[in-house]
């Protein structure tokens, strides 16, 4: 059965890099700019998604530290117990949750 009329020189050539693929981020960042000027592409970010950004970095930082030594203490000593049943509804909520939010 063939499924495409693809060569083998096809194929690789698909897996060869483009010779103007930028070597370090910094590059990546000079073309991306040089290429955003050129289409003449403007980009604004809304009030609201300039918050976004900052709330992501807020709710990152904050970490309960004593909660997080007393696991590491109870892991150390044998005395953290797993809840299997805990994890696998946890587990199954959030497969739902994504399925349900998934766009169709």
């Amino acid at each position: 059965m063939k499924v495409t009329g693809n060569t083998p020189s096809d194929l690789t050539s698909l897996k060869t890099p483009p010779s103007n693929t930028p070597k370090t981020g910094q590059d990546a960042a000079q073309v991306a700019t040089s290429s955003a000027s050129d289409a003449g592409v403007t980009v604004a970010l809304t009030s609201a998604a300039r918050s976004l950004g900052k709330d992501a970095l807020n709710s990152a930082a904050e970490v309960d530290t004593k909660k997080v030594d007393q696991m590491k203490a109870a892991i150390r000593d044998g005395s953290f117990v797993v809840n299997p049943e805990a994890i696998a509804d946890k587990l199954l909520s959030n497969a739902q949750e994504m399925l349900t939010s998934a766009p169709t």
